[in-house]
């Protein structure tokens, strides 16, 4: 399973051997299912039909999709105050969370961190017992800690109050480190993100406050550090189309001081006549430290492989006579690009699925004169970034994150960075101005820790950044790395931990997640938490399925538009193998899919319900058809209804029109944020109430919904109580005594 976050916290426990926990490590599936509370009425039918190149699509919930109607927020609040009255009448629920809470803050968390010149570092970091991630910063890795910001303490705008509470999105210094651009996410309602400015000396904000930001609108500064840009938008006219509320989008640019709302847009839709601009995509501008360029980028707004390129002097962004030179355009697969002087580094994967590094130059980046420097190999490039000494490079080579350094210059010698173990590894902080780079490593069964490459001594040490806890490791867990043949003899990666000495006799508790979506790789996910399923003999696997990008373009490729159903299918091929390898068997198998993960997990139940005690599906996406009416502008990743192949691919995966009427479905627990602006709660609303319409298992299908949350971010609390809420819905489901409802 891979969490919403992946850093943990700090209260000094001894660690419970698996063998002295009281709960057994195996249980026989018993009646799971004996009692709970009345079920709330089911939803009324309200049918509305459309005609798709004749196909005739009936949906009998449409009416849900409009969540300011009073009666479809009675019926979704009755919904929530069940569900949550049956999980808290679980018997076990208290315990587990209890342990939940103790792993979770058995350690201080480090968020994220950037490491700058002279040897200073800001990070956000998470203190046992605390809620939410706050600022600080401190002079060398010993130096003394200084608090800059609590954002529970900060004052937003008056329409933000009482939507959740406050939590930081992205920090970015200023080049002279005088000040720190803060965006604030209020109770995860990313599209009312706000930028705040703080002034390191005091810790104080300065006044400048910009509202209407989202999740993307990462402010970069400009020289003289008296300025920046930054995403934003748009303000719809009255009775304007929510659609269009992450359309249009525009790069602004803030000076210190002035007010927000007659800042000038300085790049986006409709701003550079040069440069057109679909209005689906989001254009920004990235800047560098002590770089003369500045980035024009053109892409989707959510994950895509590709963007558009173009550079401009930095010194030029805001005026009139400003003329932006494209480097690539969509067509060219570029996918990042670093800058170090005059030398543009190019992340692509033109021709090269597992991808490589192309070399021009700024002054006249001319594809046809790209000069290899990272030729494709076996291993996937996921990603690069400029240090002052080298280019850094992060490589999957066979389920095994590496790290490699490519000095700058032509024809570079490639050197591979010697990693303390075997497992994930990402590049953690890595400044133009400083050598070097900040990593991170775990494992499934390591904790992470934040280690710091020195290219002088060649040499990987743990900054101790990230403070050792009781539980780092988990010594009674192993893991292990398979392939699994799917349905069209493609072999699908599994990863697969589970506790040591653990039978093999299909009675094991077991969860397996998968996502396949935007070429995003499942790494080793290592969560504290964790350790609390280990212990009660859960097995914890992840589907590495197609739509993601274990093995580059090629492999995302084959799981999206109209080769979306491999993702399902490889789910189903992954969750057959554990069953014949007797893991688990179907009694003690869930599965859990989130966010675009909720097509795979939606459509593998809907296709194979047999193979699943339960599921989770997490802010989940269940009919794309109208998600991409109503919410998804997503025609790269999903397809556009617009053209008949368009429609065949999102119909195919939209799961709430694929239920069936006396079906036995799995057990279901769909989960919500009211914020959400990506995935409105009426996705999972409409799935629940059409399979608690459809099944005749007699197994729960429940609704929880998050007032206080979004798509993503959350407090601790709601992180530890959400995963309560899973876990002993699962083992309730798989007949776990201790999580049995009372007559």
């Amino acid at each position: 399973m891979i969490t919403a976050r992946f850093l943990l916290c700090a209260l000094c426990l001894a660690p419970i051997p698996l063998a002295a926990h009281p709960i057994p490590l195996r249980v026989r599936a018993q009646s799971a299912n004996a009692f709970w509370p009345p079920s709330p009425a089911t939803a009324p039918v309200r049918l509305v039909s459309d005609t798709y190149y004749g196909t005739k699509i009936t949906d009998p919930y449409r009416y849900m999709e409009n969540l300011a109607d009073p009666e479809v927020q009675s019926w979704i609040k009755t919904q929530n105050d069940y569900t949550r009255a049956v999980l808290a009448s679980l018997p076990g629920r208290q315990q587990l969370l209890q342990r939940i809470v103790e792993l979770d803050e058995s350690t201080v968390e480090i968020g994220s961190a950037r490491r700058l010149p002279g040897d200073v570092y800001v990070y956000t970091k998470l203190l046992a017992g605390q809620d939410t991630y706050k600022l600080y910063i401190r002079k060398g890795l010993t130096g003394e800690e200084k608090l800059l910001l609590d954002p529970e303490r900060i004052a937003i705008a008056e329409a933000n109050r009482g939507k959740g509470k406050n939590a930081i999105g992205v920090f970015v210094p200023s080049n002279d480190l005088k000040y720190v651009a803060v965006t604030i996410i209020p109770g995860g309602s990313e599209n009312d993100t706000e930028i705040h400015i703080i002034e390191t000396a005091s810790g104080r904000e300065v006044g400048d406050v910009i509202p209407r930001c989202c999740i993307k609108s990462n402010p970069m500064w400009l020289p003289g550090n008296h300025s920046f840009v930054y995403g934003r938008l748009q303000t719809l006219a009255a009775g304007g189309p929510t659609t269009e509320v992450r359309q249009k989008y525009r790069t602004y640019l803030h000076v210190l001081g002035t007010d927000p709302e007659k800042d000038q847009p300085v790049f986006g839709y409709g701003i550079v006549p040069s440069i057109e601009v679909d209005p689906r995509l989001y254009a920004s501008i990235r800047t560098q430290p002590d770089s003369k360029y500045a980035l024009g980028v053109i892409g989707l707004p959510i994950a895509a492989p590709n963007s558009a390129f173009y550079i401009a002097p930095v010194t030029a962004v805001g005026k009139s006579n400003l003329e932006w030179q494209k480097i690539a355009d969509l067509a060219e697969d570029v996918a990042d690009i670093a800058i170090h002087g005059d030398d543009l580094y190019l992340l692509t994967f033109k021709g090269t699925p597992r991808y490589k590094i192309v070399r021009l130059d700024a002054r006249n980046p001319d594809l046809s004169s790209a000069e290899t420097v990272v030729p494709a190999g076996e291993a996937v490039i996921q990603d690069m970034a400029a240090a002052q000494d080298a280019l850094y490079v992060r490589v999957l080579d066979g389920g095994i994150g590496r790290v490699l350094r490519v000095p700058y210059g032509s024809q570079p010698k490639l050197e591979q960075v010697p990693l303390p173990f075997e497992g994930g590894a990402s590049l953690f902080s890595t400044d133009p101005r400083v050598p070097g780079t900040l990593l991170l490593l775990n494992s499934w069964t390591r904790a992470y820790k934040i280690y710091a490459y020195d290219p002088s001594t060649r040499k990987v040490s743990d900054t101790n950044l990230q403070p050792a806890g009781p539980h780092d490791e988990f010594a009674n867990v192993t893991s292990i790395e398979v392939k699994v043949l799917s349905h069209d003899g493609t072999l699908v990666p599994l990863s697969i931990a589970y506790p040591k000495g653990m039978k093999f006799d299909g009675l094991n508790p077991t969860l397996l997640y998968g996502y396949g979506a935007y070429g995003i790789s499942q790494g080793p996910d290592f969560d504290f938490t964790q350790l609390a399923w280990y212990q009660r003999g859960g097995v914890n696997a992840t589907c590495h399925v197609r739509g993601g990008g274990e093995y580059g373009e090629e492999w995302h490729e084959a799981g999206k538009g109209p080769t979306k159903p491999n993702t399902w299918l490889d789910f189903i091929a992954c969750a057959q193998y554990l069953i014949e390898k007797k893991y688990t068997s179907p009694p003690h198998l869930a599965g859990q899919g989130a966010s675009m993960g909720g097509v795979m997990i939606g459509r593998a139940i809907t296709e194979r319900p047999d193979l699943f005690a339960a599921v989770l599906v997490d802010v989940g996406v269940s009919d794309m058809l109208r998600a991409e009416k109503t919410d998804l502008t997503d025609v790269p990743e999903v397809g556009d209804s617009k053209t008949d192949a368009g429609f065949k691919s999102i119909y195919a995966m939209s799961s709430y029109y694929f239920v069936r009427d006396g079906t036995p479905y799995p057990a279901a627990l769909f989960t919500a944020g009211i914020n959400d602006p990506r995935l409105k709660p009426w996705q999972s609303a409409k799935m629940a109430a059409r399979l608690q319409a459809a099944t005749t298992s007699g197994k729960p299908v429940l609704l929880y919904i998050d007032y206080e949350a979004g798509h993503v971010g959350g407090t601790e609390k709601q992180y530890q109580e959400r995963l309560a809420n899973s876990w002993s819905f699962l083992l309730w489901q798989f007949g776990a005594p201790e999580f049995q409802p009372r007559r």
